[in-house]
């Protein structure tokens, strides 16, 4: 349960980065798009919980 809760909600604050910032190049991945955002995100979510 703690692991889709950390993805979910990585990918869920990744969309809204890659949504807000978008960059225009696309060399930095995590703001490139909103898919690319929730992407990295979700991998972010399940590093940070299974550090845990």
């Amino acid at each position: 349960m703690k692991l889709l809760i950390g993805v979910v909600l990585g990918a869920v604050i990744g969309a809204v980065i890659g949504y807000v910032g978008k960059c225009t190049t696309g060399t930095c991945p995590l703001t490139s798009n909103p898919y690319l955002g929730a992407f990295f995100g979700a991998v972010i979510g399940i590093l940070a919980v299974s550090l845990k």
